[in-house]
C-alpha cells in the first residue's frame, strides 16, 4: 500500500485524506452552520463587524465558504458594502466566483438563514469545529515528529506545547467592558486594600522596607531582582518565600533552575531552627538536644504551603503548565524563578540568546497577567558592574543579555552588598546590603537598608537588627540612585540622606 501524504503543498494536514485512513471519520465541522453565517452575512451588514471580530476563513471547512468569507472580509477592511452583489463582483474579481458556484450559490446561501440574532451562538460553533481540526492536525504532526530519530525528546515536548499554547491563546478572546464596570472591580478592591491592617494591596514580602514602597506584590505583576553571582539572590528570595508562606499562610511556588530541591530546603532549615548550617549539611553531628530543636523548627515549614520545582533547564512552555496547574489545583498566589537566564524559550530561537532571553521575558509578562498572580524572576548581571570605579552600583543597563527585561518587567530591584564588590572594609558593615528598585511602574523607586546574616543565611529588615522605623530613601519621578554615594549603615540613626 501507498503512503499516503496528508500534507498539502502549505504543509497542512489534509484532514480529509486523514479521515479516509482512520475509516472512513469525518473530520469535525458544520457545514449547515457555515452557510447559515455565510447567509446572514449577505443579509444583515450589521453583523458582518460583530462575526470578523470572532472568525477568520480557516474556521470554515469547506474551500468554497473560505473563498466567500475572504471576499466578505476584503469588502468590510475597505468599507465597502457587504450584499449578494458586491460579493459576487469581488469573487469575480480574485477569479474565485466559479470555483464557489457562481451567484447561484450565493442566492441559496441567502435561503439558509434562520435568525441572525443567533449568528454569535453560530460563530462559536463554527469556533470550536477549527478548534478540534486544529488539534488533530497538532496531533498528526507530534506522532510523525516523534517517528523521526533526528529530534531530540526535549525538543519534540517544547514544539508540542508551543503549538498547542499558540492554538489556545490565538483563540482566547478577552470582551470589551466598559468603564463603570472596571470602576466598579477597582473600588472592590480598594475595600478590600483599607479593611487590611497591613495597609498593604498586595502580597507581603515580609520586608517591611521593601513593602513600604512596593505596597506588597500586585497581581500580575512581573518583578525582575537582579545581582551579580554570589551576591544572595537565591537567599533573599527564599527568605522571601518562607516570609509568605509560613508567616503569611500565602501559597508560594519556587521554581529552582540551579539549585536542588533538598538543598532550598536545608538552607530554609538553618534560618528557621538558628542551628549551625554545617550541621544542618552534615558536616558535624548533632546532639539529642539539637535533634530536637531541628524537629521543633522545621515543623511550621512542612505545614507551610510552599511547593519547589527543581526542574534543570525549564522551558517557558512547560513553565506556563505548571504554573497553571499550581494556580488552578494549589491556588498559589505568587511564584518565584531562580532564575531567569537558565530558562529556555522557543526551539527557533536558540542560539540567538538575547532574542530568546527577550522571548522568556515576555512569556513571563504574559503568563503573570493570564493567571493574575505576581512573578518575581531572579536575573543575572553583567560584568560591567565589576569594572565600574566608584560605589558599583548596579544599573538598569547592568541587566544581562536583554534589554527586553527592563521593558518587561514592572518592577527592577538589585541586590548590592558593598562588601561583594571590593570596596574597602573600612566604608562597609559586615553583611550590610542594599535594595535598590529603579522601576516602579505604578510607584515610587528608592533604596532599603537591609542586613545579611550569612551564619543564617538569610536577609532581615535593618530594623530588625537595631529598632525603628527602617531607612528607606524614595523618588517618585526619576531616579538618581545610580550616581548618589552608598548608604552608610555604620549610622543607623537620623541622616540627612534619607528622606
Amino acid at each position: 500500500m501507498a503512503k499516503t501524504d496528508y500534507r498539502k503543498k502549505d504543509k497542512k494536514v489534509d484532514l480529509a485524506l486523514l479521515g479516509e485512513e482512520l475509516g472512513g471519520r469525518v473530520p469535525p465541522q458544520a457545514i449547515d452552520i457555515e452557510e447559515a453565517v455565510l447567509g446572514a452575512l449577505l443579509l444583515e451588514p450589521d453583523v458582518v463587524v460583530d462575526v470578523l471580530d470572532q472568525l477568520y476563513a480557516e474556521c470554515f471547512y469547506k474551500d468554497a465558504h473560505r473563498k466567500i468569507y475572504d471576499a466578505i472580509a476584503t469588502l468590510s477592511k475597505r468599507k465597502d458594502p457587504v450584499d449578494i452583489f458586491t460579493v459576487s463582483d469581488e469573487l469575480r474579481k480574485s477569479g474565485d466566483l466559479d470555483d464557489i458556484g457562481g451567484t447561484a450559490y450565493l442566492s441559496q446561501l441567502t435561503l439558509k438563514i434562520g435568525a441572525a440574532s443567533h449568528i454569535d451562538y453560530h460563530t462559536k460553533i463554527l469556533l470550536q469545529k477549527y478548534i478540534q481540526r486544529e488539534l488533530i492536525s497538532i496531533s498528526y504532526k507530534i506522532q510523525k515528529s516523534a517517528f523521526d530519530d533526528s529530534m531530540t525528546v526535549d525538543d519534540l515536548v517544547d514544539t508540542a506545547e508551543k503549538e498547542v499554547f499558540e492554538l489556545a491563546e490565538r483563540n482566547m478572546r478577552r470582551e470589551t467592558s466598559p468603564i463603570k464596570d472596571i470602576v466598579l472591580q477597582a473600588i472592590t478592591e480598594i475595600e478590600t486594600s483599607q479593611q487590611r491592617e497591613d495597609g498593604l494591596s498586595g502580597i507581603p514580602s515580609g520586608f517591611t522596607g521593601i513593602d513600604k514602597i512596593t505596597f506588597g506584590w500586585q497581581k500580575s505583576d512581573l518583578i525582575i531582582i537582579a545581582a551579580r553571582p554570589s551576591v544572595g539572590k537565591t537567599a533573599f528570595v527564599l527568605t522571601m518565600a518562607r516570609n509568605m508562606a509560613i508567616d503569611h499562610d500565602i501559597p508560594v511556588a519556587f521554581f529552582s533552575l540551579e539549585m536542588p530541591a533538598i538543598q532550598l530546603v536545608k538552607r530554609v532549615m538553618i534560618g528557621e531552627t538558628g542551628l549551625p548550617a554545617e550541621k544542618i549539611r552534615g558536616a558535624k553531628k548533632m546532639t539529642n538536644a539539637e535533634w530536637i530543636q531541628l524537629n521543633e523548627g522545621v515543623a511550621r515549614l512542612s505545614k507551610s504551603p510552599l511547593w519547589i520545582d527543581d526542574t534543570p533547564s525549564l522551558s517557558i512552555y512547560e513553565f506556563r503548565s505548571k504554573a497553571r496547574r499550581l494556580v488552578n489545583n494549589n491556588k498559589v498566589k505568587i511564584i518565584i524563578i531562580d532564575y531567569l537566564q537558565l530558562m529556555t524559550g522557543p526551539p527557533d530561537l536558540r542560539g540567538m540568546r538575547e532574542q530568546e532571553v527577550s522571548a522568556i521575558s515576555r512569556s513571563l509578562k504574559s503568563i503573570a497577567k493570564e493567571l493574575n498572580v505576581p512573578i518575581i524572576a531572579l536575573s543575572q548581571l553583567n560584568r560591567s558592574v565589576e569594572t565600574r570605579g566608584g560605589n558599583k552600583r548596579p544599573q538598569l543597563s547592568d541587566l544581562r543579555e536583554s534589554g527586553a527585561i527592563e521593558q518587561d518587567a514592572d518592577i527592577v530591584m538589585f541586590i548590592h552588598r558593598p562588601e561583594k564588590v571590593g570596596l574597602p572594609s573600612d566604608d562597609i558593615v559586615t553583611g550590610g546590603t542594599e535594595i535598590i528598585i529603579l522601576k516602579h511602574r505604578n510607584g515610587a523607586v528608592g533604596d532599603v537598608p537591609m542586613k545579611f546574616e550569612s551564619d543564617r543565611v538569610r536577609f532581615v529588615d535593618i530594623d530588625d537588627v537595631l529598632p525603628g522605623d527602617p531607612m528607606i530613601r524614595t523618588e517618585y519621578h526619576g531616579s538618581k540612585m545610580n550616581s548618589a554615594e552608598p548608604l552608610d549603615y555604620a549610622g543607623l540613626g537620623p541622616s540627612d540622606d534619607f528622606n
